[in-house]
């Protein structure tokens, strides 16, 4: 009964429009591996970030970036609170067999009424990618890794969090890999496909590949993957010069199943190697 209780629990959790459901939900997962919740002031706003229990015991951090969350309600109306109702990064992290490792929250995902500072509708949809949204993610990156003591970042991105990953990445000099997990690589292409409003207000992680070609790079997409398809990776790559940034295409895999499960195996297959070709 008390197994049926918590599968129920986190059932609601990932279902729930309610943002404290979400929210307890999100922090339960982190708590419950001996992770610590902060809250990082960086730029504009505050971001929430939950980090393990062995961050200082690396030279080299590992930060995930989580997804767009729950961005909108229906296909015309944003959400008021884009707190995922599945934290897929934050379950990746937590998989993760690395020592150091911290994830980071989007803006205005698991914020309390306190740490709501600009959480305006548009940093969610049109502006999600947008240059403040960078800088602050930047700036967080900073504090998360001087924390830590580590000299060097792995920065693994999810979804929407691939952009922020990219983005931030192009203007650092102390990434060892860029890593993407069903990622929004190019969003122009992706609202193309869509058919939906383009992001009027967001940098293009596409625009980058001079700033980000020296940068060891593996993307993973699920084959199964309807909202995020190998086309928009592919779109992304294309602007890159030989060597090509390094695409595996999980055959079975959608946008948000089964990673979580494989996800260990992946870091232990693929991390420890810089990989700049297909």
């Amino acid at each position: 009964m008390i197994a049926l209780i918590a599968v129920s629990v986190a059932l609601v959790a990932c279902t729930s429009n309610d943002p404290a459901l979400r929210r307890n939900h999100a922090s339960k997962l982190a708590l419950d591996a001996g992770w610590s919740r902060a809250t990082l002031e960086a730029g504009k706003f505050s971001l929430i970030a939950f980090t393990s229990p062995d961050m200082a015991q690396n030279n080299i951090l590992t930060i995930y970036i989580e997804g767009d969350g729950f961005a909108w309600i229906d296909a015309s109306t944003p959400s008021f609170d884009p707190t995922p109702r599945n934290p897929i990064a934050l379950r990746l992290a937590i998989r993760d067999p690395n020592k150091a490792v911290a994830y980071l929250a989007r803006p205005c995902q698991y914020t309390y009424d306190s740490e709501r500072n600009n959480c305006r509708t548009q940093y969610w949809t049109t502006d999600r990618f947008a240059p403040e949204v960078i800088e602050a993610t930047n700036q967080a990156v900073n504090q998360l890794k001087t924390n830590s003591g580590a000299k060097k970042i792995r920065i693994i991105g999810y979804s929407g969090g691939a952009a922020v990953a990219a983005l931030v990445a192009a203007r650092r000099g102390d990434v060892m890999m860029l890593v993407t997990v069903a990622g929004n690589l190019d969003h122009r292409a992706w609202t193309k496909m869509h058919g939906v409003t383009p992001l009027s207000g967001s940098l293009n992680s596409a625009d980058y590949a001079q700033a980000l070609h020296s940068i060891p790079q593996q993307h993973y997409v699920g084959g199964r993957d309807t909202n995020i398809d190998v086309s928009i990776t592919q779109s992304y790559v294309s602007n890159f010069p030989a060597p090509l940034p390094f695409v595996t295409v999980v055959p079975s895999y959608t946008h948000f199943c089964c990673w979580e499960d494989k996800w260990p195996e992946l870091v232990n297959q693929n991390f420890g190697l810089p990989k700049t070709t297909k």
